[in-house]
Formats: C-alpha cells, structure tokens, sequence
C-alpha cells in the first residue's frame, strides 16, 4: 500500500506541524499587508502543499529553492497563458497542469505544488484572471519568496534540518564517517538513478549517507554473524552450532531507524 515503514520521532513531527503552521499564518499577514485588496485570493492554496515539503522534508530535492521558486514561477506563466489562449476551461486546465510538468522536468525544477499554482491560474475565479500576467509578480513570487524566507528562519534553529539541504549538508560534511570504499563516487550514484529511468526523491548526498550506514550496518551484522554462529560441546562427543538467529536483523533494523531522521530528509 506504500505505507511508510521508518518511524519519525514525535519532536520531528512536533516541529513539521508547529513549523508549518507558523509559515502559512506568516504568508497569511504579509501578504494582506502588501495586497489588501485581494483579500483571500492573496494567499494561493498551493503554498499550503509547499508547506508539507519546506517542513516536512525539508532537504528533499522537491523542497530546494529552485523547484520552490521556478515550479511556482513557470507553473503560474504557463497557467495564465493558457486560461488567455485556450477558451474551454477543462482543456485549458488540463493542458496548464501537463505543460507545466513537462517545463518542471525540463528545468530540473519538479516541484509538485506547481501543479496546483497552473490550475488555481485558469480556474480560480474573476479576482485571479483580472491580474493576467501580474499573477505571476503577485501574489505567486510574493507567497513563494516569503515561504522561503520563512523555511529558512523557521529551519535555522534545528541543526539537522536547516534549509535549504546545502546549508546542512556543508555544515557536516566532517561528521561523516570516513571510510574508504565505503561510499559511492558522483559518477556511480548518478548513474544508479538514471538507471531507474524515474524521479527519485532523494538527493545524491542522502543516498552516499545512506549507503555509509548502510555498510556500517552491515559490518555490525557480519560481526554478529562471527559472535553467534561458533560451535559449543555438549557432553564428550556431541557438537551442535548455534544458528544465527534474527537478533542481527534487529541489530541493523534499530540502527537505521536511529539515523532514519537525518537519512531520509
């Protein structure tokens, strides 16, 4: 069913709601500061997906400034072009989506609530389609440059999940163990994720530190293996071996899900 299996703490979840929540209300009053006249159109519905990526995976690819900023941007462009050029709702909508996907996949800029900022362009009503192309300067680029600053603010007290993903990762590039072979080259990792012909939601530097404690797992399981599978005697002729049992396999399970916060960001 694709349910999630890696638990993540209750402080991390504490921090997505509060962080979140926090950032939408602040979209909410800046934004009717400098636009008071379009009331609630001010705040586009789409920010509150962005939200779900800025803070609760705020190091996933989808979440970095530039899918943030060009998906929304590029989404909002081609959603008032389409609405202006294409007079059947339905069609005009459809198309804005797809264009507008097949831009984010061009501009290596993906970013999922871009879907959502082109169909609010050509079906969100008169107090939209009167802005025309000012849709795009306001309220998307003002929306979206506040919940970046905002990601940031919010994000910078939290080490381990400071945004964007580059800030955390520079910041603990020594913190990485430093193991020879233990870690893929550049060239390996790309070429394992174009081998899947898919959009992975993992960044490269995640995957190289998932794969460092995926090898540091595994060297505490083969060491596990070493301890239990050794022979005893059992009175003067009789040897048994005692099998290895699945205490490694819940070894390895309980250190991955104590890195699964960092790891899977």
């Amino acid at each position: 069913m694709g349910v999630e299996l890696v638990e993540v703490s209750l402080h991390e979840k504490l921090i997505s709601t509060v962080g979140s929540a926090c950032a939408i209300y602040g979209v909410f009053y800046v934004t009717n500061l400098c636009l008071p006249n379009l009331a609630a159109a001010g705040v586009i519905a789409s920010m509150g997906a962005s939200a779900v990526l800025l803070y609760a995976v705020p190091h996933g690819p989808l979440s970095q400034p530039w899918p943030l900023v060009a998906g929304h941007t590029l989404s909002a462009c081609i959603g008032v072009t389409c609405y202006q050029w294409i007079s059947h709702p339905a069609l005009a909508t459809a198309l804005a989506v797809g264009i507008s996907i097949g831009v984010m996949y061009q501009l290596r800029c993906i970013h999922p609530p871009g879907g959502a900022t082109a169909f609010t362009a050509v079906m969100g009503g008169e107090a939209i389609h009167e802005l025309g192309y000012m849709y795009v300067l306001s309220p998307i680029l003002l929306n979206v440059g506040l919940m970046l600053a905002l990601a940031v603010a919010i994000n910078a007290p939290f080490r381990w999940r400071r945004y964007p993903a580059g800030l955390f990762q520079s910041e603990n590039a020594d913190d990485a163990p430093q193991r020879v072979g233990s870690a893929p080259s550049h060239e390996q990792v790309l070429a394992a994720i174009r081998s899947l012909d898919s959009f992975v939601d993992v960044s490269e530097e995640d995957l190289i530190r998932l794969v460092r404690e995926l090898g540091s797992a595994d060297e505490l399981l083969f060491k596990s293996n070493d301890h239990f599978q050794h022979q005893v005697s059992l009175g003067e002729s009789e040897k048994h071996t005692i099998e290895l049992t699945d205490e490694p396999d819940e070894i390895l399970k309980r250190r991955l899900s104590n890195h699964s916060d960092q790891i899977l960001r």
